[in-house]
């Protein structure tokens, strides 16, 4: 079984974010912390050996106060952030285990995350050494000119829209931080491509949005009751669809 490493981000400023006069990780979604709700899913898994949430200096003390019983029984470590995400995720790819495989990079402000997406890239990364959950885009894009007018409409075609988790060999990941020189990535496949590695596309979904926005925050309330719900021992038995009461 491979293992993995996870690091999830959560040292941005957040300033498109005014809800609960909190950063947009800290703040509480239907009584959990969206970052929180963003490491659920890598926690108890057993190809998972280390979780690292990156904070940025400022926020530290704060953090390790607030959370001081999620990070002792989750066995959370924490990382000082950098100046920019490229930064941040650099800070914690120093600290991961000799013995970690590949390293998962997973947005702290992405908290509608379910098994069966984290099981899928982390299969595809192992096949293929890196994967990215991603969605094709669907809608109409337009370029913009001057004055907020169209100059045209751009083609679809093979276009997706990228998501987290994104899953990298570790020395992949190293080699291309190594690489970076002045590129700013958005992402980290972005630097992973720039080192000349394939990384494969596997689709995810809609529902896995990154909060940035007070807007964001309610379609994420909305969506928690849309989630795939994991399939139960009852749902696995022959007679599960029958009323329990004419059993």
């Amino acid at each position: 079984m491979a293992k993995f490493a996870v690091i999830l981000p959560a040292a941005g400023r957040s300033t498109r974010f005014r809800l609960q006069k909190r950063k947009k990780p800290f703040v509480e979604l239907r009584g959990r912390a969206v970052w929180l709700r963003a490491a659920d899913q890598f926690i108890n898994r057993p190809d998972v050996l280390q979780t690292l949430v990156v904070v940025s200096p400022d926020d530290m003390e704060w953090f390790r106060e607030k959370f001081a019983p999620n990070l002792a029984f989750m066995n959370i470590e924490l990382v000082a952030g950098g100046a920019e995400r490229a930064d941040s995720v650099k800070n914690a790819l120093a600290r991961v285990r000799p013995d970690a495989e590949f390293v998962a990079v997973h947005d702290a402000a992405r908290p509608l995350l379910v098994q069966e997406w984290v099981d899928g890239v982390f299969q595809a990364a192992t096949r293929s050494g890196a994967a990215i959950l991603a969605i094709p885009v669907t809608s109409t894009l337009k370029r913009e000119a001057a004055g907020h007018t169209i100059a045209e409409t751009v083609s679809r075609a093979g276009l997706w829209l990228a998501q987290t988790p994104q899953v990298f060999r570790v020395d992949w990941l190293r080699e291309a931080y190594a690489r970076q020189a002045g590129l700013q990535p958005t992402d980290e496949a972005q630097l992973v491509e720039q080192a000349g590695h394939p990384v494969s596309l596997v689709e995810g979904s809609s529902l896995n949005i990154k909060i940035t926005t007070d807007s964001d925050f309610r379609l994420a309330e909305a969506a928690l009751d849309a989630l795939p719900k994991p399939k139960t021992f009852r749902a696995l038995h022959p007679f599960a669809d029958e009323d329990p009461a004419h059993l």
